[in-house]
């Protein structure tokens, strides 16, 4: 089985596939777009997903797009090493936790993110450009109309934190009902690996607070020791590794 992996390093949501592919040891080929470019934007990309949008899986020919169907996907297809568990109620739980994660903290997270590295090439643009660049974009116009070239308005920002603090309290009370270490117990499950790049994202922005959840850090740590996460997480991945201005932010705010 030959699988070809569509994504961007930076994203999140390839993120979580790249974890779930490298757990699963399974190999594939890479081909990474630059979505600052507009790679994901280009007809041929989007003969493979008119959402314009990463990730995309094509696995022998099937294209599969959106990365929570594809993790459930692969967990399907190779079922060796699962993230599913076989309990159908611990199942559900796990696909209501990973609702939960695409309408909470995955959508949260952007807002940080655009603001603090990506407006200064938006800013750079002359307004035809960016308007251009933002009626583009199929599932992402109306988020980018209202970031503008000026970013977010704090209130904005402060929301986005908002959210995802009740996403770390929502993790260390799963944690908690389940006994942990994972939010469904002892297994890890599609559910950590549905939220594992939002947190991955704020510490690397220094935005983390979950320092006073003892139950989250543990996970924390632990989803860094999983051995999938060094080779989905490879040099390039974080954001103050491609945009040198936030290692400086970072720092000031260390």
């Amino acid at each position: 089985m030959a699988y070809k992996l569509y994504n961007a390093p930076q994203s999140t949501c390839s993120q979580r596939v790249r974890f779930v592919l490298n757990s699963k040891h399974l190999p594939f080929d890479e081909v990474k777009l630059n979505l600052l470019d507009g790679d994901q934007l280009k007809p041929d990309y989007l003969k493979l997903n008119p959402n314009g949008v990463v990730p995309t899986l094509d696995h022998d020919g099937a294209i599969v797009t959106d990365s929570t169907v594809i993790t459930e996907y692969l967990d399907e297809v190779e079922p060796a090493d699962s993230f599913t568990p076989e309990d159908p109620v611990k199942r559900a739980r796990m696909r209501a936790l990973m609702h939960f994660m695409d309408e909470m903290p995955a959508p949260a997270v952007r807002v940080p993110t655009f603001n603090l590295a990506f407006l200064p090439k938006f800013q750079a643009m002359s307004r035809d450009e960016f308007m251009a660049m933002a009626e583009s974009k199929p599932l992402r116009k109306e988020f980018m109309m209202k970031m503008g070239q000026t970013g977010f308005p704090k209130q904005e920002m402060d929301d986005a934190l908002a959210r995802l603090r009740r996403t770390y309290e929502r993790m260390d009370a799963e944690i908690e009902k389940s006994g942990g270490p994972w939010l469904l117990g002892k297994e890890i499950s599609l559910a950590d690996v549905a939220v594992m790049p939002a947190l991955v994202r704020m510490y690397d922005l220094n935005f983390y607070d979950w320092k006073d959840l003892p139950r989250v850090v543990t996970w924390f740590d632990n989803i860094r020791a999983h051995p999938a996460f060094v080779p989905t997480y490879y040099h390039g991945s974080l954001l103050t590794e491609r945009f040198p201005h936030l290692r400086e932010t970072a720092a000031a705010s260390a």
